[in-house]
Parts: C-alpha cells; structure tokens; sequence
C-alpha cells in the first residue's frame, strides 16, 4: 500500500473534485513505479472524468493521461491505442473520446495505419499471436456501398489496408461493420479495428461486459482497467460486481508473463 492522500474525506458514492489530486496522484506513481521496473503493469480502476475535468484535468480520459507520462519520461511521443478485450472478441477503436459527428474529419489514412499497425504489433508482443489477423470495418453503413453511402472507406481506409498488407500484416477490409460481429465472423479474426467509440464498444461490452478488459496497446508498460466507469450508484450498496477488475488484474499478469517469457518486458 501507498500512502497518497486522497485530498478530501471521501464518502462512497458521492464524487468530490477535491479527491482529484490523489486520483491522479495515485496514476501517476503507479507509471512511475512500473516504468522503474518496480512493479509488472499498471492495473487502473474507473475515474470520474467529471470531477476531474472540475479540478482542471486536462486530457479526455486515462488513456490519453497515460500517454502523456510515458512520453515525458521516455522524452518521445507515444501514441496509445485502446483495445477492449474479452473471451469472446478484441475491439479496437481508431477515434475514440469525441463526438461522432467530427468523427469523420478526424479519421486519416495514417490514423488508420497507424492505430492497426500498432495493434499487430503489441497483440504478437503482449499476447503472444505470431500472426494476428485483424478486421478493419468501414466508417458508413455498408463500408460505403462503393461511395454511394460516404466516401471515406475508399479514400481513407482501403488505402490503410493496402499499406498494412504491404507490410506482411494479415488485414482485410473495410467490412461492413453490421456483419462483423456475429459468431462465424469472428472467428475470422483476432482484432476488429473499429473507426469510432461505440462501434466498437457496444459489441465488446454485448458479448463481455462483466468480464472485458479494457488494454492500452502502444504504451512502454502494461496496462489494463475494467471496461466499465464509476457506478457512484452502486458504491457502497454492496451490489457492485468485481469481475471486470478481477480479469483486468488476470490479463495484465498474463501479459506480464508472456512479456518475461520472450524478453520483450
């Protein structure tokens, strides 16, 4: 145990801006620690974005907090890549904490390369896939029905995919994304590359919820959370369920594992 302060007197279900310090404090020293070879992974609970925006954070969420510590200390920019892990599918989206409708300008063909070229790379290193196959929907309804339903799956993500194949990475589409998640799909694949939040969440979170796991590809060190956010109402009731966090803390040791076993952590 640590002995960070929490910054207030903390009451179970009723979030308090002044508690943001030692949230954030207590991010912050479990990168250090990990980084320093101290500890395997960091395993991170929900935070409160909310209060935390009412405290002056100033990034959108973890994810991207993270980031920016392990740039500072590594002194290069470092690009994170979220994956939602469960039993039964790995989705991974290329935008993530904005509202859908910039969506579309924010989506690149680099972006694209980029997030998947990444993803291949940590889920051969931190899961051990000598090959992973990855599925890359499209942006519109259809990937686009050949530009009659929007032109960014021909423009930007086909491209994508063409420089992923060049590179000897196993990748197909744009797919339709309302086709790719049914059983037969999936087996098809070990990652879908989605182009936006709930595209690839609301399938994860269908077929895993009590046992996702949320994984941020593309850091220096591991790291794993529950897939799900704070629950203040279910706080101190008793009824909260630790199943996403007990298989958060299960993946992170797994993948620590097989980082010592190919020496790759």
């Amino acid at each position: 145990m640590l002995p960070i302060a929490a910054g207030c007197d903390v009451a179970a279900g009723r979030p308090d801006s002044r508690s943001a310090s030692g949230t954030i404090g207590a991010i912050e020293a479990a990168v250090e620690l990990t980084l320093a070879g101290r500890t395997s992974a960091v395993v991170t609970c929900p935070i409160a974005k909310s209060v935390l925006y009412d405290a002056g954070f100033a990034f959108p969420g973890h994810t991207e907090f993270l980031a920016d510590l392990a740039s500072k200390a590594l002194g290069d920019p470092v690009t994170p890549v979220m994956m939602i892990a469960g039993p039964e599918l790995r989705t991974v989206p290329v935008t993530i904490h904005i509202p859908l409708k910039d969506v579309p300008a924010a989506l690149t063909e680099e972006l694209v390369y980029e997030t998947a070229r990444i993803t291949a790379r940590d889920l051969t290193i931190r899961f051990g896939l000598s090959s992973p196959r990855l599925a890359l929907s499209g942006l519109n309804p259809h990937a686009g029905e050949d530009g009659a339903l929007g032109a960014e799956d021909a423009a930007i993500i086909a491209p994508a995919v063409t420089r992923l194949r060049a590179e000897g990475i196993d990748v197909v589409g744009p797919l339709p994304a309302d086709t790719m998640f049914h059983k037969a799909a999936r087996d098809a694949y070990d990652v879908a590359i989605c182009m936006y939040h709930d595209q690839a969440l609301i399938p994860a979170k269908a077929l895993g919820f009590d046992d996702g796991v949320n994984v941020t590809l593309g850091l220096p060190f591991i790291r794993t959370s529950p897939d799900h956010g704070t629950a203040f109402s279910l706080a101190g009731t008793g009824k909260a369920r630790a199943s996403s966090l007990i298989a958060a803390l299960k993946v992170a040791a797994d993948m620590a594992r097989k980082g010592l076993d190919d020496g790759s952590a």
